[in-house]
């Protein structure tokens, strides 16, 4: 029988007490390509926005010789693939005194945890990815986990191909070839977020119509992390539709550690699929931090990635470095290298400063009184066991 269990570490301290590992999915590295096509879309939808863009689209092109594309721009987190890795592995291993088993996951790319195998400490890390999977005019992010190494290569090739040139029939027969490595985990990331805003209706229609093709080759749905309570409880009632088991996911992209992990009784990631997949057995436990007001921790990730962190290793401190767009000649380039006058214009470095100052106190305290949920949502997602 297939279980599902939910635990709050505010509420339980003792809740990985007889557990092996804790198990750490779904974060982030500066290998990850973080889409800007968000901005382009906020200039179309809010109409108070349209003459500041065409304003500063003008502004480029005369000063620049640059015409903004958003869609070939995008930007990285700020923790290399050593610096996320010790982030997740520390929080497992000294606030729940347990073993740690990291699996990370950047948007369609495996360079991290292929870096990471150098390392004595990460050597038996995952090769993991997070696809971006077209369907229709939308698209669903699936962790991938766990890819056997000698594949990697094959399936990063494989997968590319395919979003050059999706179709809903060959998205089946991937996720079939995926489902038939035996220790492959294969999740479906944050189900309920519309993330490329089709509208909230239609999007539930296309996960119908995703799962009614696809279900039998996804292993668990995703309680993610930076998403909200009550997005949250929907993907548990989504999963209860569909008879399956909910996984933790922080989908961290900042500098805090993961809100959610697994507890399990595994010493490995093999294991680990195994008690997933095969056993149907899940263990999600929230830490702390998801109790935190979800505005105030989105704009604690929103600070995360506009900081500069002098002490972290060069590419990674400015986050000017971290942001990247086309030049004149079209070879993508950090921005730090395009601006005119060697530093970001007047009315961006104002823009990031007035943001900063929400993160400062006493106003950022302010905003999180605000911002504070009522104490019953902290276990809003339901009964601890889920059948």
């Amino acid at each position: 029988m297939q279980q599902s269990r939910i635990s709050y570490a505010w509420q339980q301290p003792e809740a990985a007490r007889g557990y092996i590992s804790g198990v750490s999915l779904h974060s982030h590295t500066n290998q990850s390509k973080e889409t800007l096509d968000f901005l382009a879309k906020m200039a179309v939808e809010f109409r108070i926005l349209r003459p500041l863009f065409a304003s500063r689209e003008r502004r480029c092109r005369e000063n620049h010789g640059i015409e903004l594309n958003y869609a070939a721009s995008y930007w990285t987190p700020p923790l290399t693939p050593r610096l996320a890795f010790d982030l997740e592995r520390r929080q497992i291993e000294d606030r729940l005194q347990i073993s740690a088993l990291v699996s990370i996951t950047d948007h369609d790319d495996i360079q991290a945890p292929l870096l990471l195998r150098s390392v004595p400490s990460a050597r038996h890390i995952p090769v993991s990815l997070e696809w971006t999977a077209p369907f229709a005019e939308t698209a669903f992010h699936l962790g991938i986990h766990n890819l056997p190494s000698a594949l990697g290569p094959y399936w990063m090739e494989t997968l590319a191909k395919f979003t050059a040139n999706p179709s809903d029939m060959q998205l089946t027969a991937l996720l079939a070839e995926l489902h038939a490595l035996p220790n492959v985990l294969i999740l479906f990331n944050h189900p309920m977020w519309d993330l490329y805003r089709i509208g909230a209706d239609l999007h539930r229609l296309r996960i119908d119509q995703f799962l009614a093709r696809n279900a039998e080759f996804i292993h668990a749905f995703e309680l993610n992390g930076l998403r909200s309570w009550p997005e949250n409880r929907e993907v548990i009632r989504l999963a209860q539709k569909w008879k399956q088991i909910v996984i933790s996911g922080g989908d961290r992209h900042g500098v805090e550690p993961n809100a959610n992990v697994n507890l399990t009784h595994a010493t490995s990631f093999n294991e680990f699929v195994q008690e997933v997949r095969y056993e149907r057995r899940s263990h999600v436990l929230f830490m702390p931090q998801y109790a935190e007001p979800w505005k105030h921790r989105i704009l604690q990730s929103t600070l995360d990635a506009i900081r500069n962190y002098p002490d972290f290793p060069e590419g990674s401190r400015n986050w000017d470095d971290r942001v990247y767009h086309p030049d004149a000649q079209g070879v993508v380039r950090p921005v730090s290298q395009l601006w005119a006058a060697g530093q970001a214009p007047g009315y961006i470095r104002y823009v990031l400063a007035a943001v900063r100052m929400m993160g400062i106190a006493p106003l950022s305290s302010g905003l999180r009184f605000a911002w504070n949920e009522p104490h019953e949502l902290r276990t809003a997602l339901g009964e601890q066991e889920l059948a």
